[in-house]
């Protein structure tokens, strides 16, 4: 199908040009055959006219969850909730127990119990005790590393024995020992593998509830980890699949399969003949997902040196190296790309430990996050090819505390973005949905400004670590496309490639870099169809 662009101005980083020129741009079968200054002569239906809005290559978020996301619309959302009160108030106001399977479980997300105003403590299993349903309730933190769960809630995780030795550190305990109702980090993934897994009708309504916000933040492609909320990798695979056969997943997906240890990841790799780039049009394997460390706001992110504010710690390595090395070591020999979440320079140093047994730019494995770096490990992921997976957005509501955290020294080394660029490291953009804002033009802004929203800090947090336009963009659109190899074929606005554009309402090298956040989506086109318009 031959489909025209006109009437466009047009946004490509790093390229000359005057932005008030004006193009068309024809599309065939899919792809841009063309891109051509003036206006078009041709008149009809396959001509478009974008009344001079911006085109730009459309967005790839190379980290997120999208089941999780889709999960929210239906489950409670507490995230804007700042009492213990309001909380209750939710639950009971939007919960019916007779609607509920016997053995279902009462849930919720974006819990930030440490804001509440109303209690002194963070929640426990027996302030869970006041919602009075007799059902097993598991609440998630906003950031997806911590849960509480209620008395009954942890009556059935001991009953099943799904914790063991390794996971002690990750359950809190009071004076006397016993469980408090709260998981960390590993702890807390096991109980929402065995918990909260969802069957595929599920996984399809929550994918399909999702996928809208996809298209209307001018995002054609992403790299999701889908794995806890399913419990079973064939199941998200299978929903996806449905959504591709039946016309309604528009967007390309690349699905990350998260492993707990080497027993798991033989399982995984024995259950599933798909490697790394296999699989449909629309729908592919992507990496072998590995949680390295924690949290910093937990203190379980893995510092080299101690927390400036807990001395007394300095975060916790989930794997010994010799596991690890075991793990990327059978990943890769297997065709399994691998990505590990890694967010202190010590869980750093150990992801780098690793991936130096195989070879990086074969299947172009990389590190998430990395908030936490230190000069010789900017020398280091350049020198191994490394990429990294940053996320903008966590920085408006981090930065107030990270100081807190690492203290004045390591402060300045952390989202050192501009550090990254300036070695020439190769790093993506990502949101880490629904931990930190979907809009990739807020993460833009972000990137940009180092500010929240309202501009504050004034001048940026750390402003020398500020990134260019340009360079962020280029992190939204052309490196995920490497990551996933597909170069050569998706990620830029030029002839040959496929058509996934984006028309914005104004040219981000145009704006005031303050008002990068405030450019609108007007219209996403994926392969050459409109599949989203603002005015629609």
């Amino acid at each position: 199908m031959r489909t025209i662009i006109d009437n466009v101005r047009i946004y490509r980083p790093f390229k000359e040009g005057r932005s008030e020129q004006l193009y068309y741009i024809e599309i065939d079968d899919g792809k841009i055959r063309s891109i051509n200054k003036g206006r078009t002569n041709e008149t009809g239906a396959h001509v478009h006219d974008a009344s001079e809005r911006v085109a730009a290559a459309a967005f790839n978020d190379s980290h997120l969850h999208l089941l999780r996301y889709g999960i929210m619309k239906k489950e409670m959302d507490f995230r804007k909730v700042t009492s213990w009160q309001e909380m209750k108030d939710i639950i009971h106001s939007s919960y019916w127990e007779s609607q509920i399977e016997e053995h279902d479980w009462i849930v919720g997300n974006g819990l930030e119990d440490d804001k509440f105003q109303d209690v002194d403590h963070l929640l426990t299993a027996r302030d869970l005790e006041e919602i009075e349903y007799e059902k097993p309730a598991c609440f998630l933190h906003d950031d997806g590393h911590e849960c509480v769960v209620n008395e009954l809630g942890m009556k059935i995780i001991k009953e099943e024995g799904i914790l063991n030795e390794s996971h002690e550190r990750f359950i809190e305990k009071d004076k006397e020992g016993n469980w408090t109702g709260r998981f960390t980090d590993t702890a807390t993934h096991v109980i929402h593998y065995n918990f909260r897994q969802k069957n595929e009708e599920e996984i399809y309504i929550a994918l399909l509830d999702a996928l809208p916000h996809l298209l209307e933040a001018g995002i054609t492609s992403v790299h999701t980890d889908d794995f806890n909320f399913a419990g079973d990798f064939k199941r998200v695979w299978d929903s996806y699949r449905r959504l591709e056969e039946e016309g309604k997943l528009k967007v390309h997906v690349v699905l990350h399969h998260y492993v707990y240890d080497l027993e798991h990841l033989k399982l995984a790799l024995k259950e599933n003949s798909q490697r790394t780039g296999d699989g449909t049009e629309r729908v592919k394997m992507g990496a072998i997902k590995i949680f390295l460390d924690g949290t910093q706001r937990l203190h379980s992110a893995a510092l080299r040196e101690p927390y400036a504010d807990k001395p007394d710690t300095r975060g916790n390595l989930i794997y010994t190296d010799e596991e690890l090395n075991d793990m990327v070591r059978l990943a890769h020999d297997s065709g399994m790309q691998v990505t590990m979440h890694a967010i202190g320079d010590r869980a750093v140093d150990q992801a780098l430990n690793a991936l130096e047994q195989v070879d990086i730019e074969k299947l172009r494995h990389r590190i998430i996050h990395g908030q936490v770096l230190a000069p010789d490990l900017f020398d280091r992921i350049k020198r191994l090819g490394v990429c990294l997976e940053v996320q903008p957005g966590f920085m408006i509501s981090e930065y107030k505390e990270t100081v807190k955290w690492v203290g004045v020294t390591r402060e300045k080394y952390c989202n050192a973005w501009g550090s990254v660029d300036a070695h020439g490291i190769l790093y993506t953009g990502s949101s880490d949905c629904p931990i930190g804002p979907l809009s990739p033009l807020e993460n833009i802004f972000a990137a940009v400004n180092r500010t929240d929203n309202q501009g504050i800090p004034e001048g940026g947090w750390i402003p020398e670590e500020k990134l260019s336009v340009d360079s962020i963009y280029k992190a939204y659109t052309e490196t995920p496309a490497y990551i996933e190899f597909a170069e050569g074929r998706k990620g830029l606005l030029q002839e040959g490639y496929e058509a996934d554009i984006v028309l914005l309402s104004s040219h981000p090298k145009e704006v005031e870099q303050i008002a990068l956040k405030d450019i609108e989506v007007v219209e996403t086109w994926i392969a050459g169809e409109k599949v989203y318009s603002k005015d629609n």
